[in-house]
């Protein structure tokens, strides 16, 4: 006797996310367990962008110290590695792992952000007691303790979902997670903006201690009875613990793990470099207004959300992720030169083809990478918190040097080359940016130098990629 079909994989279809749940990680629990990436948005926003403007503009803080200021967080993201297997290895009384980094994680969030207005005001010069160096203190304290917060709730929280998942589901609950974590800045960044629309010290004080009070409450009601307690006993819990150096010994011995994070890392920095330069350039070369240099994100997101669909249809038919990874470098090679021949070309045309090529290959780089990384065989000391923190340390402490490289060495050619010590050849505001995208170019090459040897390793063993969703991506 036949039966009617379930209707519910034919409604999932209209449901986002709904084929992230299983029966371990109900959908319900999920989203939930997800507030947690909105906390970390929220305090990214913070960092990256409110406090960026308000310390140059209504604190009229020098650049050089925001910068720098800004920066500090990038010095925690090599730690991501030692923190995710810290949390695979840490034995309590009830049996809990990762719960115990989310909760301290939090904490020092909100406690950077909760004295981060009082130093930010000491350092704008707003001091009558106290030592005159007391606000850079207080400042580069306050960033790195929202740092670390930041890096070690984000790291415990990825792995406790990827604990909770299955090996079909994992990659789209990575994904869910990074949407949530877009929503966080998305929505974080349009009510702070509101809320310090008229500006003062007391309220600055008040809202960011009062993002601070929120964050801690998503993270409170994300983490809550999301970790099974699995109670250990006196003897286990005093057995010695596995060291951080056998571990990343066995997550080394797999072979292409090493070379794997150096294509990570080199790539990253050479899709990166030209983060901060792609508005001004338009804007200093070819003389574009506010408005059309704004359009260069959505183009650039554009061509890296294109990347990523094409990737997807790609992995799904088995193609081979290390070679996708090579063509995604060809591409941007490709959309460098592009931007580089725009500026004597005068192309506008040209410059948002290269933007968005930059996108394209960046997404479609990353996934192809993000993919191997996610279907690497585990080893016997190396847990999915030491693999997915190993990724977010390559890639976080790559954009950052990459950025702030960037921004120096274009600062660095173009007082040269302005004050005429290049020739008059290149004595014009193009040349510092040209100097850097060049850079990036051999930097690509470089990439896929290191890449060479993983293609022929994968046709060797032909791996079998894992189904993924929209930016699956730990950072």
């Amino acid at each position: 006797m036949t039966t009617a079909a379930p209707t519910r994989p034919r409604l999932s279809r209209f449901l986002p996310f709904s084929d992230a749940a299983s029966d371990d990680l109900p959908l319900g629990q999920l989203l939930r367990l997800s507030l947690f990436q909105v906390s970390v948005g929220m305090a990214s926003v913070m960092l990256l962008g409110t406090l960026n403007r308000v310390m140059i503009v209504e604190l009229s803080v020098p650049a050089m110290i925001v910068a720098v200021m800004i920066a500090l967080p990038v010095l925690v993201a090599p730690f991501r590695a030692l923190l995710g297997f810290r949390s695979d290895t840490y034995r309590s009384a009830i049996g809990w792992k990762r719960i115990p980094y989310l909760w301290f994680g939090s904490l020092w969030q909100m406690g950077g952000l909760a004295v981060m207005p009082f130093a930010l005001i000491v350092l704008s010069g707003d001091q009558t007691l106290g030592p005159a160096w007391a606000g850079e203190v207080l400042a580069a304290l306050a960033f790195l303790m929202t740092g670390l917060g930041l890096h070690m709730t984000q790291t415990a929280g990825l792995a406790l979902a990827a604990d909770r998942a299955t090996d079909e589901t994992r990659p789209r609950v990575v994904a869910l997670l990074y949407v949530m974590f877009l929503l966080g800045m998305a929505v974080s960044a349009v009510v702070i903006g509101w809320l310090l629309k008229d500006f003062g010290q007391i309220r600055l004080v008040r809202v960011v201690q009062g993002a601070a009070a929120t964050g801690i409450i998503l993270s409170l009601i994300a983490f809550w009875r999301q970790e099974r307690v699995r109670p250990m006993s006196k003897a286990e819990r005093e057995a010695p613990r596995p060291l951080f150096r056998d571990a990343w010994a066995d997550y080394m011995r797999g072979g292409t793990a090493g070379r794997l994070l150096a294509v990570v890392f080199v790539g990253t920095m050479a899709f990166n470099m030209q983060d901060v330069l792609l508005e001004p350039y338009g804007g200093e070369v070819l003389g574009l207004s506010v408005s059309a240099t704004t359009l260069l994100t959505t183009v650039w997101a554009g061509g890296a959300l294109l990347g990523f669909a094409l990737a997807a249809r790609r992995l799904a038919a088995r193609a081979n992720p290390y070679r996708m990874a090579g063509s995604g470098i060809l591409v941007g090679i490709v959309a460098f030169s592009a931007v580089i021949f725009a500026g004597p070309l005068g192309s506008t045309t040209m410059f948002f083809a290269g933007a968005g090529l930059i996108g394209f290959g960046a997404g479609y780089f990353a996934v192809s990478t993000l993919t191997t990384a996610m279907t690497m065989p585990e080893t016997g000391r190396a847990g999915r918190g030491l693999a997915l923190g190993a990724w977010g340390a390559a890639q976080a402490t790559a954009a950052g040097l990459a950025i702030a490289i960037g921004g120096g060495v274009r600062d660095w050619v173009n007082g040269m080359a302005l004050s005429g010590d290049l020739g008059v050849a290149l004595q014009t505001a193009s040349t510092g940016y040209s100097v850097v995208y060049h850079i990036e170019i051999g930097l690509l090459f470089v990439t896929l130098v290191i890449l060479g040897p993983l293609v022929r390793h994968a046709a060797a063993t032909d791996p079998t990629p894992a189904r993924i969703g929209l930016a699956d991506f730990p950072t």
